[in-house]
């Protein structure tokens, strides 16, 4: 299991506390300062059974600056520019044997610990 976690992120410390207080062992990526590869986005985003515009950060001030939101629905194209700027990667996510979750609540969190 690893959670690509921010630490300043209230969503993503609650996620990482969920997974402590279960007792799971877990890798902790602190994926802006160390990044996914597009093949690895690609993966967990199959895993999720999401598009990378279902999981962007549309909000940020870099996805304002790109025109995401008017960015062609390309995956290739959008995985590309999530990996250049992983600030726009929701967070936290939880990646297990069976795939992956956007774990921003106990729920989603619950369905991670699930899949063990």
């Amino acid at each position: 299991m690893e959670i690509w976690h921010n630490p300043r992120c209230s969503k993503s410390r609650a996620a990482k506390a969920a997974l402590d207080e279960a007792g799971v062992e877990y890798t902790e990526r602190r994926y802006l300062d160390e990044p996914p590869t597009a093949e690895e986005l690609d993966a967990v985003l199959t895993g999720i059974g999401a598009e990378p515009w279902d999981v962007a950060r549309l909000n940020e001030p870099v996805a304002k600056e790109l025109g995401l939101k008017d960015l062609e629905h390309d995956r290739a194209r959008w995985i590309e520019v999530m990996v250049a700027n992983p600030v726009l990667i929701q967070r936290p996510i939880v990646v297990t044997g069976d795939g992956a979750v956007v774990a921003r609540d106990g729920e989603s969190v619950r369905k991670a610990l699930d899949s063990l």
